[in-house]
C-alpha cells in the first residue's frame, strides 16, 4: 500500500499524488487529469521520483463594499 503524499505514476494518467489510500479505496491526485479513485488491490501505481509541478499561487479575493 502506498502512503499520502507518495508520488506515483499510471499508465493512462501519468504522475500524480496520493491524497487517501486505505485497504479498499485508492485517490490519486494527476498532474495532467485530476483526482481519480481506485481499488486498492486492482490498481496498478509504480513510485516515481517526478517531482510535483509547482502550482500558481491563488491571490485571495476581497470583498468589495
Amino acid at each position: 500500500m502506498f502512503s499520502n503524499e507518495q508520488r506515483v505514476r499510471h499508465t493512462s494518467y501519468g504522475t500524480g499524488t496520493i491524497v487517501h489510500s486505505d485497504d479498499q479505496r485508492t485517490s490519486v491526485q494527476f498532474d495532467e487529469h485530476g483526482l481519480k479513485k481506485f481499488v486498492t488491490r486492482i490498481v496498478q501505481l509504480e513510485a516515481t521520483d517526478v517531482p510535483a509541478p509547482s502550482r500558481p499561487v491563488r491571490k485571495s479575493r476581497k470583498k468589495t463594499a
